[in-house]
Protein backbone atom coordinates (compact mmCIF):
# COMPACT_ATOMS: atom_id res chain seq x y z
CA UNK A 1 0.00 0.00 0.00
CA UNK A 2 1.34 3.49 -0.79
CA UNK A 3 2.66 5.21 2.32
CA UNK A 4 2.87 8.90 3.20
CA UNK A 5 5.67 9.78 0.72
CA UNK A 6 3.87 8.15 -2.20
CA UNK A 7 0.57 9.88 -1.39
CA UNK A 8 2.31 13.25 -0.89
CA UNK A 9 4.08 12.80 -4.24
CA UNK A 10 0.73 12.18 -5.96
CA UNK A 11 -0.79 15.23 -4.23
CA UNK A 12 2.04 17.43 -5.45
CA UNK A 13 1.59 16.09 -8.96
CA UNK A 14 -2.10 16.97 -8.86
CA UNK A 15 -1.64 20.50 -7.49
CA UNK A 16 -1.02 22.29 -10.83
CA UNK A 17 -4.09 20.78 -12.51
CA UNK A 18 -6.52 20.68 -9.56
CA UNK A 19 -5.98 23.39 -6.98
CA UNK A 20 -7.84 26.55 -7.95
CA UNK A 21 -9.42 24.85 -10.96
CA UNK A 22 -13.05 24.00 -11.69
CA UNK A 23 -13.97 20.33 -11.95
CA UNK A 24 -15.97 20.60 -15.16
CA UNK A 25 -17.36 17.07 -15.21
CA UNK A 26 -17.04 13.83 -13.27
CA UNK A 27 -17.55 10.45 -14.90
CA UNK A 28 -18.31 7.85 -12.21
CA UNK A 29 -18.25 4.47 -13.93
CA UNK A 30 -19.22 2.12 -11.10
CA UNK A 31 -21.18 2.34 -7.83
CA UNK A 32 -18.35 1.31 -5.53
CA UNK A 33 -14.66 0.82 -4.91
CA UNK A 34 -13.71 -0.69 -1.57
CA UNK A 35 -16.82 0.98 -0.18
CA UNK A 36 -19.92 2.34 -1.96
CA UNK A 37 -19.25 5.68 -3.65
CA UNK A 38 -21.26 8.65 -2.32
CA UNK A 39 -24.73 9.23 -3.74
CA UNK A 40 -25.00 11.62 -6.71
CA UNK A 41 -21.23 11.83 -6.74
CA UNK A 42 -20.91 13.08 -10.34
CA UNK A 43 -23.60 15.73 -9.81
CA UNK A 44 -22.06 16.96 -6.54
CA UNK A 45 -18.58 17.27 -8.04
CA UNK A 46 -19.36 18.73 -11.46
CA UNK A 47 -18.90 22.52 -11.51
CA UNK A 48 -17.13 22.69 -8.14
CA UNK A 49 -13.87 24.59 -7.79
CA UNK A 50 -11.04 22.92 -5.87
CA UNK A 51 -10.10 25.48 -3.23
CA UNK A 52 -7.30 23.46 -1.63
CA UNK A 53 -5.67 20.09 -2.16
CA UNK A 54 -4.18 18.67 1.01
CA UNK A 55 -3.10 15.38 2.55
CA UNK A 56 -4.01 13.76 5.86
CA UNK A 57 -2.04 10.59 6.57
CA UNK A 58 -2.47 8.42 3.44
CA UNK A 59 -5.55 10.31 2.21
CA UNK A 60 -5.76 13.10 -0.36
CA UNK A 61 -8.40 15.71 0.49
CA UNK A 62 -9.81 18.19 -2.03
CA UNK A 63 -11.75 21.04 -0.39
CA UNK A 64 -14.44 22.25 -2.79
CA UNK A 65 -16.32 25.51 -3.30
CA UNK A 66 -19.55 23.63 -2.56
CA UNK A 67 -18.58 23.26 1.11
CA UNK A 68 -17.75 19.59 0.68
CA UNK A 69 -14.41 17.76 0.70
CA UNK A 70 -13.54 14.90 -1.63
CA UNK A 71 -11.53 12.16 0.09
CA UNK A 72 -9.35 9.90 -2.07
CA UNK A 73 -7.54 6.79 -0.83
CA UNK A 74 -5.34 4.82 -3.24
CA UNK A 75 -5.62 1.53 -1.39
CA UNK A 76 -3.39 -1.33 -2.52
CA UNK A 77 -3.49 -0.81 -6.27
CA UNK A 78 -5.12 2.56 -6.94
CA UNK A 79 -3.40 4.97 -9.31
CA UNK A 80 -4.18 8.55 -10.25
CA UNK A 81 -3.01 9.54 -13.72
CA UNK A 82 -3.01 12.97 -15.36
CA UNK A 83 -3.37 13.51 -19.10
CA UNK A 84 -4.07 16.49 -21.36
CA UNK A 85 -1.70 18.76 -19.44
CA UNK A 86 1.51 20.35 -20.68
CA UNK A 87 4.73 19.98 -18.70
CA UNK A 88 7.58 22.03 -20.15
CA UNK A 89 7.63 21.29 -23.87
CA UNK A 90 5.71 18.02 -23.57
CA UNK A 91 1.96 17.52 -23.87
CA UNK A 92 0.49 14.43 -22.22
CA UNK A 93 -2.29 13.32 -24.57
CA UNK A 94 -5.39 11.57 -23.24
CA UNK A 95 -4.93 7.79 -23.39
CA UNK A 96 -7.63 5.39 -24.54
CA UNK A 97 -9.98 4.37 -21.70
CA UNK A 98 -8.63 1.42 -19.73
CA UNK A 99 -10.57 -1.44 -18.16
CA UNK A 100 -10.05 -0.33 -14.57
CA UNK A 101 -10.58 3.43 -15.04
CA UNK A 102 -13.36 3.85 -12.48
CA UNK A 103 -13.61 7.62 -11.92
CA UNK A 104 -12.56 10.34 -14.38
CA UNK A 105 -12.43 14.09 -13.72
CA UNK A 106 -12.36 16.63 -16.56
CA UNK A 107 -10.65 19.75 -15.23
CA UNK A 108 -10.70 23.39 -16.24
CA UNK A 109 -7.61 23.91 -18.38
CA UNK A 110 -7.93 20.65 -20.29
CA UNK A 111 -6.41 18.16 -17.87
CA UNK A 112 -8.05 14.80 -17.27
CA UNK A 113 -7.55 13.00 -13.95
CA UNK A 114 -8.21 9.27 -13.98
CA UNK A 115 -8.53 7.01 -10.94
CA UNK A 116 -7.54 3.50 -12.00
CA UNK A 117 -7.77 0.62 -9.53
CA UNK A 118 -7.48 -2.97 -10.70
CA UNK A 119 -8.37 -4.54 -7.35
CA UNK A 120 -10.73 -1.81 -6.15
CA UNK A 121 -9.16 -1.51 -2.70
CA UNK A 122 -9.15 2.29 -2.99
CA UNK A 123 -11.90 4.59 -1.76
CA UNK A 124 -13.58 7.93 -2.40
CA UNK A 125 -16.07 9.82 -0.29
CA UNK A 126 -17.63 13.26 0.08
CA UNK A 127 -18.20 14.96 3.42
CA UNK A 128 -18.79 18.50 4.75
CA UNK A 129 -15.49 20.38 4.84
CA UNK A 130 -16.33 21.91 8.22
CA UNK A 131 -16.46 18.48 9.86
CA UNK A 132 -14.01 16.60 7.64
CA UNK A 133 -11.69 15.74 10.53
CA UNK A 134 -14.58 13.85 12.15
CA UNK A 135 -14.96 11.52 9.16
CA UNK A 136 -14.71 7.89 10.26
CA UNK A 137 -11.52 7.34 8.27
CA UNK A 138 -9.79 10.42 9.75
CA UNK A 139 -11.09 10.97 13.28
CA UNK A 140 -8.75 8.56 15.10
CA UNK A 141 -5.54 9.44 13.26
CA UNK A 142 -2.51 10.59 15.22
CA UNK A 143 -0.37 13.64 14.39
CA UNK A 144 1.39 14.05 11.06
CA UNK A 145 5.04 12.93 11.36
CA UNK A 146 6.19 16.01 9.42
CA UNK A 147 4.15 18.38 11.60
CA UNK A 148 5.00 20.19 14.83
CA UNK A 149 2.65 18.05 16.95
CA UNK A 150 4.92 15.06 16.36
CA UNK A 151 7.81 15.98 18.64
CA UNK A 152 10.14 14.45 21.23
CA UNK A 153 7.84 15.19 24.19
CA UNK A 154 4.82 13.68 22.45
CA UNK A 155 6.73 10.57 21.41
CA UNK A 156 8.19 9.98 24.88
CA UNK A 157 4.78 10.36 26.49
CA UNK A 158 3.02 8.00 24.07
CA UNK A 159 5.71 5.32 24.35
CA UNK A 160 6.07 5.45 28.11
CA UNK A 161 5.33 2.07 29.68
CA UNK A 162 4.23 0.44 26.42
CA UNK A 163 5.07 -3.24 26.13
CA UNK A 164 4.34 -3.40 22.40
CA UNK A 165 7.31 -3.68 20.00
CA UNK A 166 8.53 -0.32 18.75
CA UNK A 167 7.80 -1.35 15.14
CA UNK A 168 4.13 -1.97 15.98
CA UNK A 169 3.88 1.30 17.91
CA UNK A 170 5.12 3.36 14.96
CA UNK A 171 2.77 1.55 12.57
CA UNK A 172 -0.26 2.34 14.73
CA UNK A 173 -2.07 5.11 12.81
CA UNK A 174 -3.66 6.33 16.06
CA UNK A 175 -0.17 6.97 17.36
CA UNK A 176 1.35 8.67 14.30
CA UNK A 177 -0.33 9.04 10.91
CA UNK A 178 0.97 7.88 7.56
CA UNK A 179 3.89 5.61 8.47
CA UNK A 180 3.96 2.16 6.90
CA UNK A 181 6.09 -0.93 6.85
CA UNK A 182 8.77 0.27 4.44
CA UNK A 183 9.63 3.56 6.10
CA UNK A 184 9.40 2.33 9.69
CA UNK A 185 11.99 -0.34 8.83
CA UNK A 186 14.26 2.35 7.40
CA UNK A 187 13.73 4.73 10.34
CA UNK A 188 14.52 2.08 12.96
CA UNK A 189 17.66 1.07 11.06
CA UNK A 190 18.95 4.64 11.08
CA UNK A 191 18.13 4.91 14.78
CA UNK A 192 19.94 1.64 15.52
CA UNK A 193 16.85 0.26 17.28
CA UNK A 194 15.80 -3.39 17.02
CA UNK A 195 12.17 -3.51 15.77
CA UNK A 196 11.41 -6.13 18.45
CA UNK A 197 12.37 -3.87 21.37
CA UNK A 198 9.57 -3.01 23.78
CA UNK A 199 8.68 0.62 23.11
CA UNK A 200 8.51 1.53 26.80
CA UNK A 201 12.01 0.21 27.54
CA UNK A 202 13.93 2.29 25.01
CA UNK A 203 16.08 5.09 26.47
CA UNK A 204 14.61 8.57 26.21
CA UNK A 205 17.52 9.90 24.13
CA UNK A 206 17.05 7.14 21.58
CA UNK A 207 13.31 7.79 21.44
CA UNK A 208 14.01 11.49 20.84
CA UNK A 209 16.26 10.60 17.90
CA UNK A 210 13.31 8.98 16.11
CA UNK A 211 11.66 12.35 15.47
CA UNK A 212 14.35 13.94 13.24
CA UNK A 213 15.12 10.57 11.64
CA UNK A 214 11.46 10.06 10.75
CA UNK A 215 11.34 13.49 9.13
CA UNK A 216 14.59 12.88 7.27
CA UNK A 217 13.54 9.51 5.83
CA UNK A 218 10.11 10.77 4.75
CA UNK A 219 11.52 13.97 3.24
CA UNK A 220 14.14 12.05 1.27
CA UNK A 221 11.48 9.64 0.00
CA UNK A 222 9.19 12.48 -1.09
CA UNK A 223 12.03 14.17 -2.97
CA UNK A 224 12.75 10.84 -4.70
CA UNK A 225 9.11 10.51 -5.75
CA UNK A 226 8.36 7.65 -3.36
CA UNK A 227 9.15 3.97 -3.79
CA UNK A 228 7.97 2.12 -6.89
CA UNK A 229 6.85 -1.20 -5.46
CA UNK A 230 4.13 -3.27 -7.14
CA UNK A 231 1.43 -0.95 -8.50
CA UNK A 232 2.61 2.47 -7.34
CA UNK A 233 3.24 5.24 -9.88
CA UNK A 234 3.40 8.99 -9.55
CA UNK A 235 0.51 11.04 -10.94
CA UNK A 236 2.43 11.63 -14.18
CA UNK A 237 3.00 7.89 -14.61
CA UNK A 238 6.66 8.04 -13.66
CA UNK A 239 8.32 5.70 -11.19
CA UNK A 240 9.56 6.71 -7.75
CA UNK A 241 13.19 6.06 -6.92
CA UNK A 242 13.58 5.87 -3.15
CA UNK A 243 13.70 2.07 -3.32
CA UNK A 244 17.26 2.50 -4.63
CA UNK A 245 18.09 4.10 -1.27
CA UNK A 246 16.70 1.33 0.91
CA UNK A 247 19.28 0.36 3.50
CA UNK A 248 17.50 -2.65 4.97
CA UNK A 249 14.00 -2.99 3.52
CA UNK A 250 13.76 -5.95 1.12
CA UNK A 251 17.53 -6.60 1.47
CA UNK A 252 17.38 -9.90 3.36
CA UNK A 253 20.75 -11.66 3.46
CA UNK A 254 22.68 -8.70 2.09
CA UNK A 255 25.55 -7.12 4.03
CA UNK A 256 24.59 -4.40 6.52
CA UNK A 257 25.43 -1.01 4.98
CA UNK A 258 26.69 0.43 8.28
CA UNK A 259 30.44 1.07 7.92
CA UNK A 260 32.42 -1.39 10.05
CA UNK A 261 29.46 -3.70 10.66
CA UNK A 262 30.01 -7.29 9.54
CA UNK A 263 26.35 -8.28 10.03
CA UNK A 264 23.73 -9.00 7.39
CA UNK A 265 20.16 -7.88 6.98
CA UNK A 266 17.63 -10.23 8.52
CA UNK A 267 13.93 -10.60 7.82
CA UNK A 268 11.40 -11.53 10.49
CA UNK A 269 7.61 -11.43 10.57
CA UNK A 270 5.86 -9.17 13.08
CA UNK A 271 2.06 -9.07 13.17
CA UNK A 272 1.95 -10.57 9.69
CA UNK A 273 4.36 -8.02 8.19
CA UNK A 274 7.99 -8.36 7.20
CA UNK A 275 10.54 -6.48 9.29
CA UNK A 276 14.05 -5.99 7.92
CA UNK A 277 16.91 -5.06 10.26
CA UNK A 278 20.53 -5.75 11.15
CA UNK A 279 20.77 -7.74 14.42
CA UNK A 280 24.39 -6.64 14.84
CA UNK A 281 23.91 -2.88 14.93
CA UNK A 282 20.23 -2.52 15.82
CA UNK A 283 19.83 -3.11 19.55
Amino acid sequence: MPELPEVETVRRGLLPVMEGRVLLAADVRRPDLRFPLPGRMAERLSGARVLALRRRSKYILADLSTGETLLIHLGMSGRILISGNTVGEFHHAHPAPAKHDHVVFEMEGGARITFNDARRFGAMDLMPTATAEAHWLLRDLGPEPLGNAFNEAYLAQRLKGRATPIKAALLDQRFVAGLGNIYVSEILYRAGIDPRRQAGKIAEARIASLVPLTRAVLSEAIEAGGSSLRDYRQADGELGYFQHSFRVYDREGQPCPTPGCDGSVRRIVQSGRSSFFCPSCQR
